[in-house]
């Protein structure tokens, strides 16, 4: 497939926006945000995916509209459908899910509650875990697994073509090749736009891109968690979406001894008048123009809050205390 490709001034044309954007310090999203009707993901800017997929750069994740131990039915499905229609509302045009989240809840209440889905939005989603139980996760790289998964998603979310589909994890008992291989076979027969991997390494990356062109990476970063700062630098350098699984933090930043960038990061929430989701959130957006934060939850209060932060910059001085 023949995709456009931007080129690198293109592409750092984002940095040069985000580095505009921390030249000084900008009200809190809990003061200024009060003022406007409502806060808008498309505050954050956008990224471009393979070229030709552009979304705002603050997404939103559906794992947790899902039941406890993201298995079964949500505890109120009313409040779950409520807050996958105001994530698109708030401009959220990037949503991402799997086939293991509930498993199948997460893909089925989405085209429950969003299709004929609005123009411009992408739905994501991901093949590759299995499920046992509620917390209980396996890994399932199989060719033959994988194209099952993939068309059993498309019938659920009621989609002709994934712009976006992602293999989960690697399958330590399948070669790599040949997990990412099917799915290139996919991509081909035109089930697949783009494709994107979760939980890589930069080598298991180099050995994906010699196959396709990953255009998207989702691994597990966050202000207490930069195991994958290489990883984003490889993005940054392929010009692909970094996307930050657990990008909150809650137990590190809720932690009543919290130290180092944690600390520093209160310090700077309290001073801004923000809650911690917010400045982790602000946080994030600031750390690189490829960088493409889906916080998810299963209320709609918290929702609105998390895309507040779209709208706040970090001064340099802030970003360099938080390191």
């Amino acid at each position: 497939m023949n995709v456009p490709r931007l080129d690198r001034r293109q592409w750092l044309l984002g940095a040069a926006a985000l580095s505009a954007g921390l030249a000084a310090p900008t009200p809190a999203a809990g003061g200024a945000m009060r003022n406007s009707a409502a806060p808008n993901a498309a505050a954050a800017g956008q990224v471009t995916l393979g070229g030709d997929v552009r979304v705002n750069r603050l997404g939103f994740g559906a794992m947790r509209i899902t039941g406890d131990g993201i298995w079964g039915e949500p505890r109120d499905l009313r409040e779950a459908r409520a807050v996958l229609h105001r994530a698109v509302e708030l401009g959220c045009n990037f949503i991402d899910t799997a086939d293991a989240y509930g498993p199948n809840v997460s893909e089925r209440l989405i085209a429950e509650a969003l299709h004929p889905y609005p123009a411009g939005l992408i739905v994501a989603t991901k093949g590759g875990m299995v499920r046992s139980g509620p917390n209980q996760w396996g890994r399932n790289g199989q060719p033959a697994h994988l194209r099952a998964a993939c068309e059993a998603s498309l019938l659920r979310l009621k989609m002709p073509r994934f712009d976006i589909y992602q293999l989960h994890a690697i399958d330590d008992t399948v070669p790599m090749e040949d997990s990412i291989g099917e799915l290139a076979k996919l991509q081909a027969e035109g089930k697949i736009r783009h494709i994107g991997v979760s939980n890589f390494s930069v080598a298991e990356l180099a050995r994906a891109a010699k196959l396709v062109r990953i255009v998207s990476v989702q691994n597990r970063y966050n202000v207490a968690d930069r195991g994958s700062d290489d990883v984003l630098r490889w993005c940054e350098t392929n010009q692909a979406a970094f996307i930050p699984w657990s990008p909150l933090a809650r137990r590190q930043t809720t932690a009543g001894d919290a130290a180092g960038p944690v600390a520093a990061m209160q310090a700077v929430a309290a001073a801004r008048g923000i809650s911690m989701p917010q400045a982790t959130l602000a946080w994030l957006l600031a750390r690189s123009p490829a960088m493409l934060p889906i916080p998810g939850t299963s209320r709609v209060v918290n929702l609105e809050s998390n895309v507040a932060a779209a709208g706040v910059r970090l001064s340099r001085d802030e970003m360099q205390r938080i390191g």
